[in-house]
């Protein structure tokens, strides 16, 4: 679609991948949106992000930019996150280290694990606080000062204050931060009874570590858009999707930099729900490819899952709300080689945006899944997805397969490209049944919805690999993920532990705790400056019957209105019983119940995105988006599938298999056996012919 002029109030929704930077633009007053790709760079994301802002038009005419990013993942997955210093009650230095012991591999005898701050970087200081609160041994502030000025000698660039119960009392942590305030030069202090006042040692020291990690990468990350978008004249609005899926400022995510992790792929997930609830499938797994890996996601009954806990990778524990995403490294650059076992192997190792497949042209000389797709001929050579790249290498994509795949295994080239391709769908539905199958649920409901630049070259495959419904392939593929910045709500989360017995609950106390928590978190959300139609305060208790490990989430059917909640101990009871009888099929009479932690989050609702606005044309016709046809490799051979121009197919129009259906943010393979339909929203609604 060609680039609107972009008047002021205009929204862009920016999703900043490994290989592609998406836009989404809408204008509501005009109805009118357009699309763009950009190559993402590495490294120096900003780059690729105002460039595909100007691709859309003038930047300083936006009204307002929603950015979901993936550099504090990164920052985690690759430990480039910064130096960081650890300040903690004498005894505890070394709770980040010691974890949970578990292990990176079940059945591995063999393991390691390094923290994000080394021991001499991790220091002690007197001072008690008790479970209940009670301030054994004051804190002497001098101390903390004392150990700032070594860490900081010691090249620190952010700090961590982590005392033992400082969720029951903060007294202790709240004079360290002061006295650190007085000589840290720089805002870059996380202090775990602001991060996460919540009990759980570890958790909360991992979570609050990983926070201070975070800062200086995440607030240099952000200095540097702010400053790049200024420079183009910009003045709108500029927030951040979080990894619970909502939208939070540009200074909360500064303060709060650990909630940025996974942000891309909840905005993804988000807008998949959106679409999957607007086309009549409440009931889908996501599936986002990308160049790099290939994000997972449930959604049952129209809604996203939240977790409370997440572990980033082996040892790096997150304890703030996410959506749950399983994510393996497998995406269009994923490397497909023979190990020395003589099994071929696709990912995790990719070959990123630079220099990127094969194919490209860059220098890379291993194949990748897109290198394979191309061979096969499921992706048009002369007409790449992005803009990137005039026409892609297909000769160059053969000789690599040839050489590290087909060589090796003695196969020929195509036989050799269609091995990684199994391969790797092979991987995806590993991934789809870790969500599904292994958590309760029969995949046989549920439809994909794949997405991200590659996902739906792999619907058909994986539809009879996992032996889903179907499949929803969204109108504009590529860029799901940046929609979902457009469309999500503004959000703020908090936590606080309360141990509380449920028999005999002083519901009035409890009322107090909820109403303040309720207003501190709807605070942040007004002091965001966004424009939502309403707030609305959800509650959540995590509770356990007593001598119980784990808990429950258990949602609370009321909200914070007039200055009160209406908590009673019977709605509790009632909540808890029906969220322990959900989960387990059976309730534990005579046992007390404990009530553990309360959970808040404020959600700003924005006016509700009309997802018609997206739909085609009403004067498009079968005829005009018939672009021929060309072979394409399908089980062991040659087909002739027929070329379809996706955006030109009309609402109702059925497309029957095999057949490829381009467009130029993705691909959609069908193949032989499936059927595709057009729904009045424009979606692929692919089913079994």
């Amino acid at each position: 679609m060609t680039a609107p002029t972009t008047p002021r109030g205009a929204i862009v929704g920016v999703d900043v991948g490994g290989t592609f930077t998406d836009l989404f633009y809408f204008d509501e007053a005009a109805r009118r949106f357009a699309t763009a790709k950009a190559p993402s760079n590495r490294g120096d994301e900003a780059v690729g992000f105002i460039d595909g802002l100007r691709r859309l038009g003038p930047v300083a005419a936006l009204g307002s930019i929603v950015h979901g990013t993936t550099v504090g993942t990164n920052a985690l997955l690759e430990r480039k996150g910064a130096r960081i210093g650890v300040i903690t009650t004498r005894g505890f230095r070394d709770v980040l280290e010691m974890r949970r012991r578990d292990r990176p591999r079940t059945w591995g005898l063999w393991g390691d694990f390094t923290p994000v701050a080394d021991r001499d970087m991790r220091m002690e200081v007197d001072e008690r606080t008790l479970a209940d609160g009670t301030i054994r041994e004051a804190l002497d502030p001098a101390q903390v000062r004392d150990v700032a000025r070594a860490l900081l000698a010691k090249g620190a660039q952010a700090v961590a204050v982590v005392f033992i119960n400082a969720y029951a009392n903060p007294g202790n942590e709240r004079m360290a931060a002061a006295a650190l305030r007085e000589i840290w030069p720089n805002d870059d202090i996380s202090i775990s009874s602001e991060i996460l006042p919540e009990i759980r040692e570890f958790e909360r020291t991992s979570t609050t570590a990983l926070n201070a990690y975070l800062q200086p990468v995440v607030g240099s990350y952000l200095g540097k858009l702010k400053d790049a978008l200024a420079a183009d004249g910009f003045t709108g609005q500029f927030h951040i999707v979080q990894s619970n899926g909502g939208v939070m400022s540009t200074a909360t995510a500064r303060r709060l930099p650990v909630r940025t992790a996974l942000s891309g792929p909840a905005a993804g997930v988000i807008a998949a729900a959106a679409i999957a609830r607007a086309a009549g499938f409440p009931n889908v797994i996501t599936g986002d490819l990308g160049g790099t890996s290939f994000d997972v996601s449930l959604i049952a009954g129209g809604e996203s899952t939240l977790a409370a806990q997440t572990t980033i990778d082996f040892g790096m524990v997150v304890r703030t709300p996410m959506i749950e995403i399983t994510t393996i490294g497998a995406g269009g650059g994923s490397i497909a080689q023979v190990d020395k076992g003589g099994l071929l192997q696709v990912g995790p190792e990719s070959a990123g945006s630079r220099p990127g497949p094969v194919c490209y042209g860059q220098g890379n000389t291993r194949p990748t899944l897109t290198d394979a797709n191309v061979v096969l001929g499921r992706i048009n050579a002369e007409r790449p997805i992005g803009g990137k790249l005039e026409r892609l290498d297909v000769e160059a994509a053969r000789a690599a397969i040839l050489e590290h795949v087909g060589a090796p295994l003695g196969l020929g080239v195509m036989e050799a490209a269609e091995a990684v391709l199994r391969i790797a769908n092979a991987r995806l539905a590993g991934a789809i049944r870790l969500v599904s199958i292994e958590r309760g649920h029969d995949p046989g409901r549920f439809a994909i919805m794949p997405f991200g630049g590659g996902g739906a070259l792999h619907a058909g495959a994986l539809i009879g690999e996992v032996g889903l419904s179907g499949a929803v392939v969204p109108r504009f593929p590529g860029i799901t993920s940046a929609l979902g910045c457009v469309i999500a709500d503004l959000r703020h989360d908090q936590v606080l532990t309360v141990n509380l017995d449920l028999a005999g609950l002083d519901a009035a106390a409890l009322d107090a705790r909820m109403v303040d928590a309720g207003r501190e978190a709807r605070a942040v959300v007004d002091d965001a400056g966004i424009a939502v139609e309403r707030v609305d305060v959800l509650y959540e208790l995590d509770m356990h019957y007593q001598g119980q490990t784990h808990t429950v989430s258990v949602p609370l059917p009321v909200t914070l209105r007039d200055g009160a909640t209406g908590v009673s101990e019977t709605i509790v009871r009632k909540a808890f019983e029906a969220a322990y009888q959900k989960q387990f099929s059976r309730l534990l009479p005579g046992i007390p119940v404990r009530i553990v932690s309360l959970r808040t989050a404020a959600v700003g609702r924005r006016p509700p995105f009309d997802l018609a606005a997206l739909a085609p044309d009403p004067g498009l016709t079968l005829e005009g988006a018939g672009r021929g046809s060309r072979p394409v490799w399908f089980a062991g051979g040659w087909r002739d599938a027929a070329i379809w121009s996706r955006l030109d197919l009309p609402v109702g129009a059925v497309i029957e298999g095999p057949a490829v259906l381009e467009q130029p943010d993705a691909t959609t393979v069908l193949d032989p056996g499936l059927s595709a339909k057009v729904d009045a929203l424009g979606n692929l609604i692919i089913a079994r012919g």
